[in-house]
Formats: structure tokens, sequence, C-alpha cells
């Protein structure tokens, strides 16, 4: 880890010259970095393989998702969008793809952004009904008889709303505790987990807690995507039970930069993050205090059999000496 650390120091400072050096191969390159955790891991080894495995000359565009899609709409930069949450970006997202302004390269993480209902692992090891929501409304005890909402002006509050509404949660003998904050939320996993109590609750991922505690999801049943899109208004008079979906997670790119620098293109159609991997990264980041540059280490040097796969064959070269690391 050390010597990945120091390599990827050396090699951080040396970026401008390697770019330079190889310009006729990439060039300048804009990428955005999105305000939370794993987006500014993303952006961080994207930018450390581009630069190093593709000559790239890289700046990092501080964004979030809304101005990140109006700037391309209207400047037709930063030249890679990645972290885009498409359930954020409303239909202007799919205008620039109509419009032929963006390239849609990949999901950049896999299912995508997962919402659900759980319990603890150890749990529904001991009590399997409790996996199910049929198992837990006929056995209300074993999740100690209360389900942990979402805060107030969530999204996932209305759903939640909606579903326990529909599933009539309260007439099954389980108290809906409304959380004051996403803290209150994240603390009451936690303190549950290390108790090994019972816990029954709304989370979603990538997130600290999901990396860092074991987790089963409740199933609800198949996903309905009217149903799920009727949930989510909070005036619905007829909810129903539909599972959450994934949310899609893209990185995008302006078909200029698609079409002046394919073999770039190429690794961002290539570059996905497992959902649960992404989630043991924060986790790990979180206990190390650790930043995004350091996350990204840690994901180089522990998960090289995934990332190697995305390289050309002339930034593999290029980047032999972190994969001689091991």
């Amino acid at each position: 880890m050390k010597k990945l650390s120091l390599f990827l120091a050396a090699s951080a400072l040396s970026a401008p010259m390697a770019a330079h050096a190889q310009s006729d191969a990439c060039g300048d390159v804009s990428i955005t970095e999105m305000n939370w955790a794993s987006a500014q891991v993303v952006t961080s080894v994207a930018s450390f393989l581009m630069e190093q495995g593709y000559g790239c000359n890289v700046s990092v565009v501080q964004s979030d998702t809304v101005p990140a899609v109006t700037s391309v709409a209207e400047n037709g930069e930063p030249d890679i969008v990645t972290e885009l949450w498409l359930n954020s970006t409303g239909d202007a997202y799919e205008q620039l793809k109509e419009a032929g302004k963006v390239v849609e390269a990949a999901s950049v993480l896999d299912p995508g952004g997962v919402e659900g209902w759980w319990v603890p692992t150890y749990l529904a090891e001991e009590h399997p009904e409790v996996t199910t929501i049929e198992g837990i409304l006929e056995n209300p005890d074993l999740v100690g008889a209360r389900f942990y909402n979402c805060p107030e002006g969530w999204g996932c509050r209305v759903v939640s709303d909606n579903l326990a509404r529909a599933l009539d949660l309260e007439g099954n003998g389980i108290e809906v505790f409304n959380a004051g904050s996403g803290q209150v939320l994240a603390s009451s996993m936690a303190d549950a987990v290390m108790e090994e109590e019972p816990w029954f609750g709304y989370y979603w991922g990538p997130t600290v807690p999901l990396g860092k505690y074991d987790m089963t999801k409740v199933d609800l049943g198949e996903v309905k995507p009217e149903v799920h899109a009727r949930n989510q208004n909070q005036e619905a008079d007829n909810p129903g039970v539909s599972d959450f979906p994934a949310a899609p997670i893209v990185t995008a790119v302006t078909s200029t930069f698609q079409e002046e620098n394919p073999a770039v293109f190429k690794l961002m159609q290539n570059m996905t993050f497992k959902t649960d991997n992404m989630s043991s990264i924060l986790a790990w980041m979180d206990e190390n205090n650790a930043s995004a540059d350091e996350a990204a280490v840690y994901y180089l040097q522990n998960y090289q059999d995934q990332w190697s796969e995305w390289l050309s064959d002339d930034a593999r070269q290029n980047l032999a000496s972190v994969l001689d690391q091991g």
C-alpha cells in the first residue's frame, strides 16, 4: 500500500509531463467531480488512469448533477460527466442525448443506486421469514415492531410513506418511526447492529453504512414501474406495493469528445464499479478518515482485477509499474 501510494504521488506530480509527451493521443480532458464521496472516488480513479495510462492532461471541474447537465447544454463542456443520477436530471439529459450533444458511455455503478428496506443479516439468518415483507407483517416482533423511515424532505420518504400505507404497517403492529435526519437514520442502524438487536428500515447505496454493516434487502415483491411512479406522488390516493428499482447512474461524454478521443471513450465505456464494492470503499474512507484520492489508491491496490480489464493494451503497458505493485 505504501509503495503504491508513493508511486501515485510521484505520478500525480509527473502527470503534466506525461500528458505533454503523449498529447497527440489524448490532450486536454475535463471531467466532473460531483460533491459526494462516491463520485469523488470515481473521478480520482478515472483521472489517474487517463493521465498515466492514456497521457491526458486532466482538469477536474467541481459540479453537481443539474449544473453539470446545464453546462454541457450551454457550453459543450466538461468533456466527461460521471456519476450522473438519471432520476435527478428530469428531461434535460434525454434531450441532450436526442440532440446528439452527449453520448452515454456506461453505467458507472452496477446495478446502480440501490434503494430498499433492509434488516441485519444476522437477523435474516436467525429468522429467514424476515427476508420478505409478508414474513415481517406476520411476525412484527422479530423486527422490533418498528420501521425506520426516511427524514422529511427526502424523496424516499414519500415512497416509503406510500408503501407503509399500502402495506398497512401500523395496522399490522409495526410503528413507523420517522427519522429526524440522515444521521439519526444511520445511527439507528449502527446502534442496532453493534448490539445485534432487531432493525428494519429504509437505506440506500452506495453508502458508508451498507459498506460497514452486513445487511439483507427485504423482498417487497416485483418492481412495478407504474406503481413505483404512483408512490412517488405525495398526494397519491391509491398507493400500491412495488419494490424500489435500481437508480441508473451513468457516465456521459460530449459527442465531440467521443469523436476526438475514441481510446479514452472506450475506457469510460469499460469503467463500471460494483455498487457494493463502492459501499465498502466508502466504509474504508470513513474508518480511516481518508480523502477521495487516498480511497482511489485503496481501490487501485485492492481491485486490480477489475480496473486492469478496463484498459487498452497501450494503457496497460503504461501502467505496468502500478500493476506490478500487486
